[in-house]
């Protein structure tokens, strides 16, 4: 048995979320608020962050890097000529770049500031820093994420998905972390309609439900956020 310790709203638990799904794999969700710091998580990972994936009895493992390897390497030939992990060399290291790109760079130059100042403020106490959104961010934010859309809708125009021909983690990582901002209305898609179908096609996945499901108390979804045909 699989479980998962998370919160609905980590991009990082979101890409794990949705590649468990795609591996058809059963899991427990845990809902971790790691502001918190429950000594028993402490125990799990001492660095207090989310994801961590139990299975059984075993070790947990930590962080969504570390989890992407390891349901590749235990369920990923289960999927045939579905797995999320490409078979040539040069193929899986321009997915791992791509992965890598979105859940740092994208998180830590756009995302992370919707997620912060739309979402964690609500839930976080006043004294960790809760409290009304930084308007000056999200401006900041809001021209930033407009970049990143831009690669994605380059790499979505030049291939069939964005590391290659097959779907892979690397599109499920790109679309943990809109599907954040796309909570809260800010994704700009008109910007560029590459990315927009890209995201309407993986949205519309059977293995997406679970994240559009998710609803933060205090915070309604924007409108688009379970239209799939946005």
């Amino acid at each position: 048995m699989l479980k998962l310790y998370h919160h609905p709203f980590s991009t990082t638990s979101r890409f794990v979320r949705l590649m468990l799904a795609e591996h058809d794999a059963k899991v427990e969700l845990i809902v971790e608020k790691s502001w918190e710091r429950r000594p028993e998580f402490l125990e799990l990972n001492p660095a207090g962050s989310v994801p961590v994936l139990v299975e059984n009895d075993g070790p947990p493992i930590v962080g969504a890097g570390p989890i992407m390897e390891y349901v590749d390497e235990t369920r990923g030939y289960a999927l045939g000529d579905r797995r999320l992990m490409p078979n040539h060399p040069e193929a899986r290291a321009e997915m791992r770049r791509l992965v890598d790109w979105f859940l740092h760079k994208t998180h830590d130059e756009a995302v992370h500031y919707f997620q912060h100042e739309k979402i964690m403020k609500l839930e976080l106490p006043r004294e960790l820093g809760g409290g009304s959104p930084d308007n000056q961010v999200l401006r900041v934010a809001r021209v930033n994420i407009k970049h990143h859309l831009h690669y994605v809708g380059w790499l979505a125009g030049s291939r069939n998905w964005l590391s290659g021909e097959q779907l892979t983690f690397a599109d499920l990582a790109a679309a943990a972390e809109l599907s954040v901002v796309d909570y809260v209305g800010d994704v700009p898609w008109d910007e560029d309609l590459n990315a927009k179908y890209w995201y309407a096609r993986i949205k519309s996945r059977p293995t997406f439900r679970t994240l559009l499901a998710d609803r933060l108390p205090g915070l309604p979804a924007a409108p688009i956020y379970t239209d799939l045909d946005f």
